[in-house]
């Protein structure tokens, strides 16, 4: 579980592929004394483990399926990379929670200046689109932003000069992907949602299933809004 606030700009050292995957070597300023062997890192908000450790670098096996489905398969030695460790209970949950479990690939579409601030445009891939939500979180490259001006695939956020100046998205450019993954919190009212069946009120009036999942997501919607 990681929180979406950057730790550290990594750069990649070193990539080895074969058919069954790859082998990446980030260079960080992280604290590796402090990071043992299996220990967890978010990489352009991919969840991955740790299995090498160098002066100054750390290794991580990759997947097929990871490199499938996320843009880590694109990297190429120089390249930045967003790095956080992973989160622990003395943490301050300074984003919200992200799991590391990148949902798809999106593009940025526009870079549109802002006074020192800049505007960028997203467009989603249609199965993780419906989870966005105005004013809702969304992970970008692992980073913790806030969604604003839904336009149906399309979506803003606004990144702030520090935001542009500690991570990937300062070196991003109009048609670049990026790793998506939606709030998991949404999808798990989904999928809480998706299995209630229609209900019968008292008054033997049969309640369509759309009316039942409409007012349970209200509530459910209202219980997150009044939690301290």
């Amino acid at each position: 579980m990681f929180t979406g606030i950057i730790e550290d700009l990594g750069t990649v050292a070193a990539i080895k592929r074969s058919p069954a995957g790859a082998v990446l070597t980030i260079r960080t300023a992280l604290p590796l004394g402090r990071v043992t062997l299996g220990e967890s890192i978010a990489i352009n908000g991919a969840c991955m483990t740790v299995t090498g450790k160098g002066r100054g670098t750390f290794a991580m096996d990759i997947s097929a399926e990871s490199l499938r489905r996320t843009t880590l398969g694109e990297l190429h030695p120089g390249d930045r990379v967003n790095l956080e460790r992973c989160l622990t209970l003395d943490k301050l949950i300074g984003g919200h929670l992200v799991s590391g479990h990148v949902d798809g690939i999106g593009r940025l579409v526009s870079i549109k200046p802002e006074g020192d601030s800049r505007l960028y445009t997203f467009e989603a891939p249609a199965a993780q689109a419906r989870y966005l939500v105005e004013k809702g979180s969304v992970a970008i490259d692992g980073i913790s932003l806030t969604v604003f001006g839904i336009r149906g695939r399309r979506f803003s956020v606004a990144l702030i000069p520090h935001t542009l100046k500690l991570t990937t998205l300062g070196f991003k450019r109009p048609g670049d992907a990026v790793n998506l993954e939606s709030d998991m919190l949404v999808k798990y009212v989904e999928r809480m949602l998706g299995a209630l069946p229609a209900a019968m009120p008292s008054n033997g009036r049969k309640r369509t299933a759309a009316t039942v999942k409409a007012r349970t997501a209200a509530g459910a919607i209202a219980a997150i809004g009044d939690a301290p």
